[in-house]
């Protein structure tokens, strides 16, 4: 932090995919994207509403995949209404909820939450700090099935705040987002710091705002950011405590 310990950071601003959940990695959305599509199909399948072809289900994935270049959410559930042709009469709540909690399940199967997680949340919240998570979600899937997660993994009592794409209807690294985000816990951006693993989303894009921003490089390959990037959660909270003039420190275990 450029700032040192003359303007200390009383908020803590984090990602959770890659942050404090693993889920998946770059490599393998394509996988993890072929088991979500099908256990939608599967659950059409058991109700009678699957009529498209599988190969016309994938082709129209690989289209509904791309994000909007202004970083609005396009909601899952339009998406997959689009990729099998349901149609208004066949798009109950019900059923649009049914094939959402499909769509993420396989996402949601291979969490697991980092070690260093819970250990550096909980000293922040006994420092008093404020702590928030604010996340986009796959595919524009609904906040609320990922509130869940954040329930399952234990991080519910540990933060003050928690926000996704879906509440605000724009995506990281959309200024929106920020900028409801101290709305919603109620700091300037110059109280705050945020902590994530991608370099547009969680440091370029909280910085815009003013938002002073740390890279989690976990697996030590983003070389492009030299500054500010810390290896684990324990090297962010050491030198958050310490106030140093640079993050790019190497990580440690629990002391």
């Amino acid at each position: 932090m450029a700032n040192g310990k003359s303007q200390m950071k009383n908020t803590v601003l984090f990602d959770l995919g890659g942050t404090l959940v693993q889920y998946f990695g770059r490599s393998e959305v394509r996988e993890v994207l072929g088991q979500a599509i099908a256990e939608v199909q599967e659950c059409l399948g058991q109700r009678g509403l699957l009529h498209v072809a599988a190969e016309e289900v994938w082709e129209r994935a690989a289209d509904e995949g791309r994000e909007a270049s202004d970083y609005r959410v396009r909601p899952l559930e339009q998406r997959l209404a689009r990729i099998f042709r349901l149609d208004e009469h066949t798009c109950s709540d019900a059923l649009l909820e049914a094939l959402c909690r499909c769509f993420v399940r396989p996402i949601f199967k291979r969490a697991r939450r980092y070690d260093d997680t819970l250990p550096v949340l909980q000293q922040l919240r006994s420092e008093g700090r404020r702590i928030a998570i604010v996340s986009n979600t796959a595919w524009g899937s609904p906040g609320e099935l990922w509130r869940e997660e954040i329930v399952r993994h234990g991080l519910d009592g540990l933060v003050d705040t928690v926000v996704f794409c879906r509440d605000v209807g724009w995506r990281k690294p959309a200024p929106q987002i920020f900028a409801y985000t101290l709305e919603k816990v109620g700091v300037g951006p110059e109280d705050c710091i945020f902590v994530g693993d991608d370099p547009r989303w969680d440091f370029c894009g909280p910085r815009a705002v003013g938002i002073a921003a740390v890279l989690l490089d976990r697996s030590g390959t983003l070389q492009d950011v030299t500054e500010d990037r810390v290896r684990d959660l324990y090297a962010f909270y050491d030198s958050l405590r310490a106030g140093a003039s640079s993050l790019s420190l190497p990580g440690r275990g629990p002391g």
